[in-house]
């Protein structure tokens, strides 16, 4: 059975302890940039909620433990005593203890609507919490030992926990589910159970480092496994698929474009799993075709939408892809993206505008970008270039799935005059505000996202492009927003940092445009940035120190992504290499 590669360990300050599918974990993020001292079980059903929170204890008074964790164990340490934990399934998480116990106390006040109450169930003598915030039971199952109730069917302001003593070695299960369920069983030990944790995602890592062992920035890669698997919840509420969310520290949703970057990384390992995360939002698009902004477990947002990268990040799904993809999911793929591009042409288009609009920054994804300074409702080159793109693989699945082209190809003919007629200045592309139709030269690098059509632009705008953005480069990928730019903020979301996504576009547009070297340096930038200071939400162009949330998914997959590329072309030129060592 696969495993874990030897010594491979996480940092609990930076990823959250979880399993695939299950939708809870252990973390001391407790809320939005809120951290807590102790470790706490942490639920993502209707939205982030820390459940429980996990002190280790002697002798009544708690201490001080270090805190060591694998994808397969969490270990607290303190002198000779131990508490460990791993999952048992997306479930049940069993706990076992020897030298130091553990109080598992919730803090919320009890009212009609917030806190918990604890019990213990006549039917089974399971201890029970039920929580307001989560609508969800968690259950204690003493396997060894014994449980204190402290606040046993109490109310209000009263303390409520379960406490496990040291003074003897102890195991509870404890398990999150909603109502009706029996009672908490297992005949495999401590040791099996962690067992098949770390088979489970030993497999999954080697699915998606298959090099993992023999390669350099191995470590790097299995802890980008690592992100995804573990933030990779089951079916339930809103999401009728298996999802990767963002993230679960705060971050716990599906947005509406960074699905597409954890496909593409799926996509050479598990095609089924990456359609399901290409597919999530198309779930629930609505009547006019546009899809949410973003969703989760409880909830599901369309107050903006997000940009139409989709038709892009599909054909690199495909061309990653490790097994053709079936007429009928090429037919779902059709109908989803020919839906969600007419919304941008029919509801997007000012009256005699040919360019389609974001109404704001959120809906580019860019939300704060300095190209939003001069105007929240602005024509934008990036949003033309995606759809061009999107147009153009939808002309060639319309004949693959049997479906007539010219729709789309007219479109194509109708927006590209419009991209360089109307937002290429012979020295750049620029926004344009749809009421007045000012112009705004942002020095944004999502101004040039339209290198993202490669081959496909015209003479000389690749390398005017590639200019500017070298000019945006720096050790650890491309800024946002040039250092040099008055407007820079070192931590000001799309004003400055890098980000996955930017760079993906970027490197792709880059390399199709001819422009291998300078995609190279890209790609080698956020590579860098990443192994030195993991899968955050955006890096510090300066210093590329990770910033904000430092477990986020779409960041990982990018990594792996280009990471994987690399490596295939680095084959490829191998393999040419010796066949032109062959005699003729």
């Amino acid at each position: 059975m696969t495993t874990i590669p030897s010594g491979f360990s996480f940092d609990i300050d930076e990823i959250p302890f979880s399993h695939r599918g299950a939708w809870f974990d252990l973390s001391r993020v407790i809320g939005l940039h809120e951290r807590a001292d102790d470790l706490h079980l942490v639920s993502h059903q209707t939205g982030m909620h820390p459940v429980l929170r996990l002190s280790p204890e002697r002798a009544g008074g708690a201490v001080a433990a270090r805190v060591e964790a694998t994808p397969a164990v969490l270990t607290w340490i303190a002198g000779d005593g131990t508490v460990r934990a791993a999952f048992d399934g997306t479930s049940a998480i069993r706990f076992s203890g020897d030298g130091l116990g553990m109080r598992y106390a919730t803090g919320a006040r009890l009212t009609p609507f917030t806190g918990s109450f604890l019990f213990t169930d006549p039917l089974d003598g399971g201890i029970v919490l039920t929580s307001y915030e989560t609508g969800r039971r968690y259950r204690f199952t003493v396997l060894r030992g014994h449980a204190e109730v402290v606040g046993d069917g109490v109310l209000g302001d009263a303390e409520r926990a379960v406490v496990l003593a040291a003074d003897e070695p102890w195991e509870v299960a404890v398990e999150e589910f909603e109502t009706g369920r029996p009672a908490y069983r297992s005949d495999a030990s401590f040791d099996e159970v962690a067992r098949r944790a770390a088979d489970a995602f030993g497999a999954y890592a080697a699915a998606l480092v298959p090099d993992a062992s023999r390669s350099g920035g191995s470590d790097a890669a299995v802890k980008a496994a690592y992100v995804l698997w573990s933030a990779t919840v089951r079916p339930a509420g809103f999401l009728g698929r298996e999802a990767i969310l963002m993230s679960k520290h705060w971050m716990d949703k599906v947005w509406s474009w960074d699905h597409c970057f954890n496909a593409i990384a799926l996509a050479p390992a598990d095609v089924d799993a990456a359609l399901d995360q290409f597919l999530l939002p198309f779930d629930h698009q609505e009547a006019g075709g546009a899809l949410p902004d973003s969703l989760t477990h409880s909830e599901i947002l369309y107050n903006f939408v997000k940009p139409p990268i989709h038709g892009w990040a599909f054909r690199r799904i495909e061309a990653r892809a490790a097994r053709p993809l079936s007429a009928s999911e090429l037919a779902a793929v059709y109908g989803a993206l020919a839906s969600w591009t007419r919304f941008w042409l029919d509801f997007r288009r000012a009256p005699g505008h040919a360019l389609p609009y974001y109404q704001h920054g959120n809906d580019s994804g860019w939300d704060n970008s300095t190209t939003f300074d001069a105007s929240r409702v602005i024509e934008s080159p990036d949003l033309a270039a995606f759809l061009l793109l999107q147009l153009d693989e939808l002309s060639s699945l319309a004949n693959r799935v049997g479906e007539s082209p010219r729709e789309w190809g007219r479109a194509r003919g109708e927006l590209a005059r419009a991209l360089f007629d109307e937002l290429w200045t012979g020295d750049a592309f620029i926004a344009r505000a749809v009421e007045s139709r000012a112009s705004s030269a942002a020095s944004s690098l999502l101004n040039c996202l339209p290198i993202v059509l490669g081959a496909d632009l015209p003479p000389g705008i690749a390398d005017r492009l590639a200019v500017t953005i070298e000019e945006h480069l720096t050790d650890w990928g491309p800024a946002t927003e040039p250092v040099a730019s008055p407007l820079y903020e070192s931590d000001g979301y799309w004003r400055g940092p890098i980000w996955a996504p930017s760079t993906a576009l970027i490197e792709d547009g880059l390399r199709r445009a001819g422009q291998a070297s300078l995609a190279d340096r890209v790609a080698d930038g956020f590579r860098r940035a990443c192994e030195a200071s993991g899968f955050a939400e955006n890096f510090d162009a300066v210093t590329g120190r990770g910033l904000r949330d430092r477990a986020y998914t779409w960041t990982a997959s990018v990594y792996l992504a280009l990471r994987h590329d690399a490596a295939e072309r680095a084959g490829s030129a191998g393999a040419g290499s010796e066949k032109e060592d062959i005699p003729a």
